[in-house]
């Protein structure tokens, strides 16, 4: 799953889903479905009786339903059932309710939004502008994130052209970077910031930003002039790009006395707006 844990209301009830890159399509809290539909109190319960109805019928969508970790009330992350587009809308069909007919409403536009975004990419530059907005961050903050989001793209369609496909290693090679640039895997630095699952990037200040999309760009125009093939090569383009943007973070420290790479996150965000309007890191 490429995309982050998002939550959307629906009417008064959060329904939590997730984006699948592979199969162009989203995947939905099967819980929250029931819970928004029937209204009871212990929709897990509600939702286990349907699945044993559903089992002993011989009903195939039972076996479609797949566990996702997404992000719950507390926080935290837990596996929870949930189903692509296709099933949500079984899911509907077997839970007899008056609201079926808003859900799919609900769940046509999804595919709707994600069709316009396709279609024109700057609908989902728009919406994802406002939606940092909603969450408090600084337009100055937000318009470098979305700059990173475009480098970040170029990169990996580099990786790709090089041979890399797996998600996992596109995930060893970002750690080999960070942890070149910054002195910390990405692992560290979301600890040093007091995060879970969170993007490490959605709480970086505009100064981590910078230096990360300097990495980023750096093993980018490596990449293209190296040629590397597979992951062995590409590991070593990515070592470069994270020492271009050491050298800048080393230097720039050096001449402020001040470290870049810092505590702050988006639960900071009132101090972080204050020190990205300052121009501080």
């Amino acid at each position: 799953m490429t995309e982050n844990n998002r939550i959307k209301l629906f009417e008064d009830k959060e329904i939590r889903k997730e984006w699948n890159e592979q199969e162009q399509d989203w995947y939905v809290s099967v819980i929250d479905v029931v819970e928004a539909l029937t209204g009871t109190e212990n929709p897990r319960r509600y939702w286990s009786d349907v699945k044993r109805k559903l089992k002993a019928e011989g009903n195939q969508l039972y076996e479609n339903i797949v566990q996702l970790k997404m992000q719950s009330a507390d926080g935290k992350y837990y596996n929870t059932d949930a189903a692509n587009s296709k099933g949500i809308l079984r899911v509907i069909q077997s839970i007899p309710s008056p609201k079926a007919e808003p859900f799919k409403m609900w769940l046509a536009q999804l595919g709707k939004e994600r069709i316009d975004e396709t279609a024109d990419p700057e609908i989902a530059i728009d919406r994802a502008f406002q939606t940092y907005l909603r969450k408090g961050y600084s337009e100055k903050w937000i318009n470098q994130r979305i700059k990173t989001m475009e480098v970040r793209k170029e990169l990996t369609d580099e990786w790709q052209r090089s041979g890399v496909h797996d998600s996992r290693d596109f995930a060893t090679l970002t750690d080999i970077m960070t942890k070149e640039w910054s002195g910390k895997s990405t692992r560290e630095y979301k600890d040093y910031k007091g995060l879970k699952k969170e993007n490490l990037r959605d709480h970086m200040t505009n100064m981590e930003l910078i230096l990360n999309m300097l990495a980023e760009a750096s093993a980018t125009d490596l990449s293209k002039e190296t040629d590397p093939i597979g992951m062995m090569e590409s590991v070593s383009v990515a070592k470069h790009g994270g020492a271009v943007a050491k050298a800048a973070r080393e230097q720039h420290e050096t001449r402020t006395g001040k470290k870049i790479v810092s505590p702050l996150n988006a639960k900071n965000l009132k101090t972080l707006k204050g020190k990205e309007d300052g121009d501080d890191d």
